[in-house]
C-alpha cells in the first residue's frame, strides 16, 4: 500500500506520506498535516521545509540530547542566507546545508539537478572493505542464489555475501545456501557496504538463525506536531522460519556503510545467542523515512518513525560490533581481508 505526499498547483502542503519501499507495512503517520499555503519563493520554500521537519521529523529531541541540536536556532541561522534574488542552485545549497544539521543519512533533498544528502556517517571513516580482496576470496566459481553470493572457504567455513537488501531473496534461495553449507563449522555473513533495502528480506534471512520467537526491538509512531508527541513503544518480534534453520555459530561482518535496513539486520542478529558481530560500528539509520514536497516541487525525504533495539535504545547513530576489527595495510599488501580472517579464526575456535 502506498500513499504519496501530493503537491498541487496552489503550492499547498498536504497530509499524505509515502511508505518506504524497503520496510514492512506500517501504520501511516498518526495525524494529518493541516493544509497550509507557502509561497513558491526562496523564503517560502525554507519556511515549508523547516516546518515540515519541525512537526514530523522523529529525532529532534534525541539529537538535541546527543549533540545539542536546536532546530529553532537552525532556522535563525539559515533564514538570513535566503533572499528573493538568489538562484535555484543557491537555494538548493542553503536548504541542503540546513538539513545536514540533522546528521541523518535518511534525509535528502531531491531536485532535477542534484541530490542533497548527508553521507558523513560513512565518508568520514575507513571503508574496511576492498572489492579487490573480496574477489580474491570469491574467485570465479562462487555460487549465486538470487541476491546471495556464496562459497565454502578452504578451512570449511561458509561465506555468504549480501550486497544489498534491495536484492530479492526467496526461501528456496536461502534453503539452497544453507544446505550447501550444511557440513561447515560456521558461517560468515558479509554485509559490508550494504546500504539497506527491503526489510522483508532482512526478516526472511534473520529468521533462519532463531528457533524461538525473539524480541528484537521496538517502534513508535508520531501522534502530533510537538517534538515529543509519540505513541507508546510497540514491541517487534522475529519469528523463526518454517524452513531450514542454521544451528551453528554465525559471524556478521559490518562496516560504516551498513545502514538503514542493513542496520536493522545487525540489530536482529545481535539479539541471537549464536551470532557474533565483527568489524566496524554500523552507519545507523534507525528512522523510517517518509517523503514530502516543497512548493517548488523539490522532494524531501526525512525520518518520521523511530526504531529502537530490544533494550529500547535508539540505533540512529549505529550499532557497535562485538569485536572491533579494521582492515590493516599490512594485511592488504598480503592480499588478506583482516575482517574475514578474524572471523575465520573466531569460528575455527
Amino acid at each position: 500500500m502506498k500513499k504519496f505526499f501530493l503537491y498541487d498547483r496552489l503550492h499547498k502542503v498536504k497530509a499524505i506520506v509515502l511508505l518506504p519501499f524497503y520496510l514492512f507495512t506500517l501504520l501511516l503517520l498518526g495525524s494529518c498535516v493541516d493544509e497550509e499555503q507557502f509561497e513558491d519563493t526562496p523564503q517560502g520554500n525554507l519556511e515549508a521545509l523547516w516546518k515540515m521537519i519541525d512537526e514530523h521529523y522523529c529525532f529532534l529531541d534525541y539529537k538535541h540530547e546527543a549533540y545539542g541540536l536546536d532546530w529553532n536556532a537552525v532556522y535563525n541561522k539559515y533564514k538570513v542566507r535566503v533572499n528573493g534574488d538568489m538562484s535555484d542552485l543557491q537555494l538548493f545549497e542553503v536548504l541542503t546545508d540546513m538539513l545536514a544539521e540533522l546528521r541523518d543519512g535518511h534525509v535528502n533533498l531531491s531536485a532535477a539537478h542534484n541530490l542533497g544528502r548527508y553521507w558523513s556517517w560513512y565518508e568520514d571513516y575507513p571503508m574496511n572493505f576492498s572489492d579487490s580482496l573480496y574477489r580474491r576470496y570469491m574467485g570465479t566459481d562462487y555460487k549465486i542464489a538470487s541476491g546471495l553470493r556464496y562459497r565454502i572457504l578452504d578451512d570449511n567455513i561458509g561465506y555468504v555475501r549480501y550486497e544489498s537488501f534491495s536484492s530479492p531473496i526467496g526461501n528456496g534461495n536461502i534453503d539452497e545456501v544453507l544446505f550447501h553449507m550444511m557440513l561447515c563449522r560456521g558461517l560468515i555473513i558479509d554485509i559490508r557496504e550494504n546500504g539497506g533495502g527491503d526489510l522483508t528480506n532482512v526478516e526472511k534471512l534473520a529468521a533462519r538463525f532463531t528457533n524461538e520467537k525473539t524480541l528484537v526491538g521496538y517502534i513508535q509512531h508520531k501522534t502530533g506536531k510537538a517534538h515529543n508527541d509519540f505513541s507508546s513503544m510497540e514491541p517487534r518480534y522475529l519469528e523463526p522460519a518454517k524452513n531450514v534453520r542454521w544451528q551453528k555459530p554465525v559471524v556478521v561482518l559490518t562496516n560504516r556503510h551498513v545502514f538503514s535496513a542493513a542496520n536493522e539486520f545487525v540489530m536482529y542478529m545481535k539479539s541471537l545467542p549464536q551470532v557474533t558481530i565483527i568489524g566496524d560500528h554500523t552507519g545507523g539509520g534507525a528512522g523510517m523515512p517518509f517523503t514530502s514536497s516543497l512548493p517548488n516541487g523539490w522532494t524531501v525525504r526525512f525520518s518520521a518513525v523511530p526504531l529502537y533495539d530490544a533494550n529500547k535504545q535508539p540505533m540512529e547513530f549505529g550499532i557497535d560490533p562485538d569485536y572491533f576489527v579494521q582492515q590493516t595495510d599490512e594485511d592488504f599488501q598480503k592480499g588478506r581481508d583482516s575482517l574475514i580472517e578474524f572471523a575465520r579464526q573466531f569460528l575455527s575456535k
